[in-house]
Protein backbone atom coordinates (compact mmCIF):
# COMPACT_ATOMS: atom_id res chain seq x y z
CA UNK A 1 0.00 0.00 0.00
CA UNK A 2 1.50 3.66 -0.95
CA UNK A 3 0.96 6.19 0.95
CA UNK A 4 -0.55 9.20 -0.27
CA UNK A 5 0.66 12.78 0.89
CA UNK A 6 -1.44 15.40 1.49
CA UNK A 7 -2.44 18.01 -0.83
CA UNK A 8 -1.37 21.00 2.20
CA UNK A 9 1.85 19.29 2.98
CA UNK A 10 2.74 19.60 -0.87
CA UNK A 11 1.85 23.23 -0.61
CA UNK A 12 3.62 24.00 2.44
CA UNK A 13 6.50 22.26 0.75
CA UNK A 14 6.45 24.02 -2.60
CA UNK A 15 6.20 27.79 -0.86
CA UNK A 16 9.32 26.94 1.63
CA UNK A 17 10.98 25.74 -1.18
CA UNK A 18 9.82 28.90 -3.89
CA UNK A 19 10.89 31.18 -0.56
CA UNK A 20 14.23 30.15 0.43
CA UNK A 21 15.93 28.84 -3.22
CA UNK A 22 16.08 30.37 -6.46
CA UNK A 23 15.95 27.83 -9.59
CA UNK A 24 18.22 27.93 -12.24
CA UNK A 25 15.51 28.69 -14.70
CA UNK A 26 12.71 30.93 -14.12
CA UNK A 27 10.28 28.70 -16.01
CA UNK A 28 10.68 26.35 -13.11
CA UNK A 29 9.11 28.85 -10.93
CA UNK A 30 5.95 29.30 -13.03
CA UNK A 31 5.39 25.48 -12.76
CA UNK A 32 5.84 25.59 -9.16
CA UNK A 33 3.42 27.70 -8.92
CA UNK A 34 0.92 26.61 -11.20
CA UNK A 35 1.06 23.60 -8.96
CA UNK A 36 -0.06 25.45 -6.36
CA UNK A 37 -2.87 26.85 -8.23
CA UNK A 38 -4.47 23.71 -9.59
CA UNK A 39 -5.17 20.83 -6.78
CA UNK A 40 -6.48 18.40 -9.35
CA UNK A 41 -2.78 18.27 -10.68
CA UNK A 42 -0.73 18.58 -7.53
CA UNK A 43 -2.97 15.69 -6.32
CA UNK A 44 -1.15 13.90 -9.22
CA UNK A 45 2.33 14.87 -8.54
CA UNK A 46 5.13 13.17 -6.55
CA UNK A 47 8.33 14.51 -5.06
CA UNK A 48 10.92 11.88 -5.38
CA UNK A 49 14.71 11.16 -6.28
CA UNK A 50 15.87 10.12 -9.44
CA UNK A 51 12.86 11.01 -11.59
CA UNK A 52 14.77 10.03 -14.89
CA UNK A 53 13.83 6.65 -14.17
CA UNK A 54 9.79 7.87 -13.81
CA UNK A 55 7.63 7.79 -17.15
CA UNK A 56 6.36 10.95 -16.55
CA UNK A 57 9.03 13.50 -14.46
CA UNK A 58 10.76 17.05 -14.16
CA UNK A 59 13.56 17.51 -12.97
CA UNK A 60 14.65 21.48 -11.54
CA UNK A 61 17.84 22.76 -10.02
CA UNK A 62 18.86 25.48 -7.85
CA UNK A 63 21.36 27.82 -8.35
CA UNK A 64 23.66 26.69 -5.47
CA UNK A 65 24.17 23.02 -7.40
CA UNK A 66 25.94 21.81 -10.26
CA UNK A 67 23.13 19.38 -11.38
CA UNK A 68 21.55 20.17 -14.50
CA UNK A 69 18.98 23.53 -14.58
CA UNK A 70 16.22 21.69 -15.94
CA UNK A 71 14.93 18.47 -17.69
CA UNK A 72 11.41 16.85 -19.05
CA UNK A 73 11.35 13.03 -19.04
CA UNK A 74 8.10 11.24 -20.76
CA UNK A 75 8.44 8.16 -21.97
CA UNK A 76 11.36 7.46 -23.94
CA UNK A 77 11.68 11.14 -24.72
CA UNK A 78 13.90 13.96 -22.72
CA UNK A 79 14.10 17.41 -23.65
CA UNK A 80 14.65 20.65 -21.48
CA UNK A 81 12.13 23.09 -22.89
CA UNK A 82 9.87 23.55 -19.87
CA UNK A 83 7.13 25.42 -22.06
CA UNK A 84 6.98 21.47 -23.68
CA UNK A 85 6.26 20.47 -19.80
CA UNK A 86 4.54 23.19 -18.84
CA UNK A 87 1.67 22.33 -22.00
CA UNK A 88 1.59 18.65 -20.86
CA UNK A 89 1.22 19.16 -17.24
CA UNK A 90 -1.73 21.64 -18.24
CA UNK A 91 -3.20 19.24 -21.10
CA UNK A 92 -2.89 15.97 -18.55
CA UNK A 93 -3.56 17.03 -14.98
CA UNK A 94 -4.82 13.73 -14.34
CA UNK A 95 -1.57 11.97 -15.47
CA UNK A 96 1.33 11.04 -12.52
CA UNK A 97 3.82 13.15 -12.47
CA UNK A 98 6.80 12.14 -10.46
CA UNK A 99 8.84 15.67 -9.83
CA UNK A 100 12.80 15.64 -8.52
CA UNK A 101 14.17 19.18 -6.64
CA UNK A 102 18.13 19.50 -6.79
CA UNK A 103 19.03 21.58 -3.76
CA UNK A 104 20.92 21.91 -0.97
CA UNK A 105 19.23 19.79 1.32
CA UNK A 106 21.60 18.84 4.29
CA UNK A 107 21.07 18.55 6.46
CA UNK A 108 17.56 17.12 5.59
CA UNK A 109 14.59 19.68 5.96
CA UNK A 110 11.44 18.00 7.83
CA UNK A 111 8.93 19.95 5.17
CA UNK A 112 10.77 18.32 2.64
CA UNK A 113 11.13 15.05 3.86
CA UNK A 114 7.36 15.16 4.79
CA UNK A 115 6.50 15.12 0.78
CA UNK A 116 9.23 13.21 -0.76
CA UNK A 117 8.15 9.47 -1.56
CA UNK A 118 9.91 6.44 -2.51
CA UNK A 119 10.23 6.38 -6.35
CA UNK A 120 8.35 3.35 -8.06
CA UNK A 121 10.44 3.09 -10.57
CA UNK A 122 14.18 3.07 -9.03
CA UNK A 123 15.52 -0.68 -10.58
CA UNK A 124 15.66 -2.44 -7.39
CA UNK A 125 19.35 -3.26 -8.30
CA UNK A 126 20.54 0.34 -7.51
CA UNK A 127 18.62 0.71 -4.10
CA UNK A 128 21.17 1.49 -1.65
CA UNK A 129 20.77 -0.23 1.86
CA UNK A 130 20.62 1.29 5.00
CA UNK A 131 23.32 -1.50 6.20
CA UNK A 132 25.60 -1.05 3.41
CA UNK A 133 25.85 2.80 3.23
CA UNK A 134 26.60 2.96 6.99
CA UNK A 135 29.26 0.15 6.52
CA UNK A 136 30.27 3.12 3.52
CA UNK A 137 29.85 6.36 5.59
CA UNK A 138 32.31 4.07 8.55
CA UNK A 139 34.75 3.38 6.01
CA UNK A 140 35.11 6.81 4.88
CA UNK A 141 35.26 8.36 8.33
CA UNK A 142 37.49 5.59 8.87
CA UNK A 143 39.91 6.64 5.88
CA UNK A 144 39.78 10.49 6.40
CA UNK A 145 41.05 9.88 10.11
CA UNK A 146 43.54 7.56 9.32
CA UNK A 147 44.97 10.42 6.46
CA UNK A 148 44.37 13.03 9.24
CA UNK A 149 46.76 10.74 11.65
CA UNK A 150 49.18 10.41 9.00
CA UNK A 151 49.67 13.84 8.12
CA UNK A 152 49.89 15.01 12.07
CA UNK A 153 52.53 12.11 12.30
CA UNK A 154 54.46 13.41 9.27
CA UNK A 155 53.87 16.89 10.78
CA UNK A 156 55.13 16.16 14.24
CA UNK A 157 58.20 14.00 12.68
CA UNK A 158 59.21 17.61 10.85
CA UNK A 159 59.03 19.19 14.03
CA UNK A 160 61.10 17.29 15.88
CA UNK A 161 63.69 17.10 12.91
CA UNK A 162 63.71 21.22 12.94
CA UNK A 163 63.71 20.90 16.95
CA UNK A 164 60.09 23.13 16.78
CA UNK A 165 59.36 22.51 20.00
CA UNK A 166 56.39 24.99 20.21
CA UNK A 167 55.09 23.33 16.90
CA UNK A 168 55.81 19.84 18.13
CA UNK A 169 53.54 20.16 21.53
CA UNK A 170 50.68 22.17 19.45
CA UNK A 171 51.04 19.28 16.76
CA UNK A 172 50.67 16.53 19.42
CA UNK A 173 48.32 18.45 20.74
CA UNK A 174 46.09 18.09 18.02
CA UNK A 175 46.54 14.87 17.43
CA UNK A 176 45.44 13.54 21.29
CA UNK A 177 42.11 15.77 20.64
CA UNK A 178 41.85 14.42 16.96
CA UNK A 179 42.15 10.57 18.81
CA UNK A 180 39.73 11.56 21.63
CA UNK A 181 37.36 12.94 18.91
CA UNK A 182 36.96 9.38 16.72
CA UNK A 183 36.98 7.01 19.67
Amino acid sequence: MTYSVPLNDKKVFIKWFLKNFQLKRREGVWILNYLLSNDELLTNIHFVDDAHYCPRAIVMSTVETTAIPFRFYKKNIMTSDAEKSFHDLRLNPQELMYVQLNFPNVPPSPVYLAVLEENPYMPKDLVIHEKDRLAAQRLLENSVMAFQEQQLLREIDDALDAGDKEKFFELSNLLQALKVVNK
